[in-house]
């Protein structure tokens, strides 16, 4: 069977004015993906043409992914050569530095393939998928991140008092010991995330769904921060996310996310959280068998 797979509308918009959107999208004629930038905690910014480390990797391999993936390319083999230059760069410039302070991102995205339509992906970011017969997916590589990061935040909110005084929780020493804990975690045994970044073997736990269609399909490929709609504030289930996105268009989502964001709960305290607003990104695809 061949399917066929169109971009409907793109949108990424950051989640604090003056700071870098750290998100990317990319999408070529068979796939459409979004590449999370993970906030960083080093102590300085170190590829300084793009804002940040973490926009820096998010857009390095984005560029990469739309151009070299294809519906014949092995996605683990890319993604080990993408991580190992993106090594060979960061390196070049930074030297050796605590594994803290090294970029990463999340993926997630949809492909076809020759045998079919494929959901890949590495860290929290996510695909909804509508079936045009009514039946609703979700698809992540992690899919109790959320749970995870809201109980830390709790934790955080309700030590501190609220996110912080920057819209941050990075400036309270004990939550940013914590990150950094967790962070030297990532990409090892020792750990429970695996991302797109500076080691090659990550590509090795990429999750990989095939996805069944009968007849069409419309998907929303996005960032934790868009995904907070359903996960986090319960505005949407992911069947009433997709369709508000194809009949109101994605500007009204981010509209709605940042309402939340700051002016109903601006301190975390209803919706525990490390950021007041984070950086959206999405891709309306629609898919075709």
């Amino acid at each position: 069977m061949t399917y066929s797979l169109d971009v409907i509308a793109s949108l990424s918009d950051a989640g604090k004015p003056g700071r870098p959107n750290e998100d990317r999208f990319g999408f070529n004629r068979t796939a459409a993906f979004v590449v999370d930038g993970a906030t960083g905690l080093g102590d300085r910014q170190y590829m300084t043409e793009y804002g940040s480390d973490a926009a820096w990797i998010a857009d390095y391999a984005s560029r990469r992914l739309a151009v070299e993936l294809t519906p014949e390319t092995a996605v683990v083999d890319l993604l080990r050569r993408i991580s190992t230059d993106a090594r060979t760069l960061f390196d070049a410039t930074a030297g050796e530095q605590p594994r803290y302070a090294w970029p990463l991102a999340a993926l997630a995205g949809l492909r076809v393939t020759e045998d079919g339509l494929d959901f890949f992906g590495l860290g929290d970011s996510v695909v909804y998928l509508l079936h045009d017969d009514g039946r609703a997916d979700t698809f992540t590589a992690l899919p109790d991140a959320f749970a995870r990061e809201q109980a830390a935040a709790r934790r955080h909110v309700e030590r501190v008092g609220c996110i912080g005084a920057s819209g941050a929780a990075l400036g309270d020493p004990e939550t940013l010991a914590e990150l950094r804990r967790n962070r030297e975690r990532q990409n090892t045994p020792e750990g429970w995330v695996w991302s797109l970044g500076l080691v090659p073997d990550a590509a090795d736990h990429l999750v990989r769904h095939a996805i069944p269609l009968n007849g069409g399909a419309t998907a929303l490929v996005c960032s934790d921060g868009l995904a907070d709609l359903v996960s986090l504030y319960g505005t949407y289930d992911p069947a009433a996310l997709i369709q508000r996105a194809a009949t109101a268009g994605l500007g009204s989502l981010v509209a709605e996310l940042r309402h939340l964001e700051r002016e109903v709960d601006p301190d975390g305290l209803k919706y525990p959280r490390f950021k007041q607003c984070d950086d959206t990104t999405a891709v309306l695809v629609r898919v075709e068998a």
